[in-house]
């Protein structure tokens, strides 16, 4: 059972959403010089390095590997599997747009918890899921292409990592319910490690990428993988899937004044208005916004 929303989960929503917007800057900096599969698999190493000797110091990596099948899985599909298309997705689009497509996150985490576990959907509900619906392909209209190159591709590679965390937010609740924040957060990132290193190997880059890309790996593995983890982790324990991922509500804004005052990208107002749409009909599925008298 959840709790209530206490005023330290705001605070922590927000930081939490400051770290992941500003790490579609840090993807847009270095994986044209490491490529994606070898840009996560650093990505999530040196998150797992930092973690790991806090799990030790604070608590025991015994529950981990008592649950290593159930954590394996949540690996793949809260990090390695989304890390990577995101990844790909920043290759073609901007930090700002990567991140819009993002914040769809709630609206499948929303239908995985229809689907799978039977959460049943309101009007409301319903209504939000179909405004979300409009506000993606608002967003998408000019960029899709009938052959699904380019910036068509990774649309759907961000929409897919999308779908991903939505499934990896339901997987937790299910099958993880009595591991720590600490505990998912740092076995999570271990096993996307794992999976990920024989791949990084064979996709490691021609050339030694510069300072600038490997400072950006350092800040994407760090504070916006290690610390914002054991953030979302606990907020995910504390407040249910449905509404710790609504996160995604700050991560496009901090994203697109991230990617402008860095790298000069451009806000546009489809971007602005699809992002409205879908964070709109994202608090109607979720049921964070709620219609005059509707309880």
């Amino acid at each position: 059972m959840t709790e209530p929303a206490k005023p330290l989960d705001l605070v922590e929503l927000l930081g939490l959403g400051a770290l992941w917007g500003t790490s579609f800057l840090f993807m847009r900096m270095a994986a044209p010089e490491f490529g994606p599969v070898s840009l996560v698999a650093l990505r999530v190493a040196i998150a797992a390095a930092f973690l790991l000797p806090i799990l030790l110091v604070t608590a025991s990596l015994a529950p981990v590997r008592e649950r290593a099948a159930d954590v394996l899985l949540m690996g793949f599909f809260n990090s390695a599997l989304p890390f990577t298309l995101f990844t790909f997705a920043t290759l073609f689009l901007t930090a700002g747009y990567t991140a819009v497509i993002n914040s769809t996150a709630p609206l499948f985490t929303a239908l995985v918890a229809f689907a799978w576990v039977g959460e049943r959907l309101s009007r409301t509900g319903i209504v939000g899921l179909m405004l979300g619906l409009v506000g993606v392909v608002v967003l998408v209209w000019d960029k899709l292409e009938v052959d699904l190159s380019g910036a068509g591709l990774a649309i759907a590679a961000g929409l897919g990592g999308a779908f991903s965390y939505g499934v990896a937010g339901n997987y937790a609740r299910i099958r993880l319910p009595g591991l720590g924040s600490l505990e998912l957060a740092t076995g999570s990132q271990i096993a996307a490690s794992l999976l990920l290193a024989p791949l990084c190997i064979a996709f490691w880059p021609a050339e030694m990428p510069s300072l600038r890309a490997w400072l950006a790996v350092l800040a994407l593995g760090i504070p916006c993988t290690g610390i914002a983890y054991i953030l979302f982790f606990r907020l995910l324990v504390r407040l249910g899937p449905a509404r710790a991922v609504t996160v995604t509500y700050i991560v496009p804004i901090s994203a697109m004044i991230a990617g402008a005052l860095v790298l000069d990208e451009v806000v546009t107002g489809r971007m602005l208005g699809g992002c409205g749409l879908i964070l709109l009909g994202t608090g109607l599925a979720t049921g964070v916004i709620r219609f005059p008298g509707r309880q």
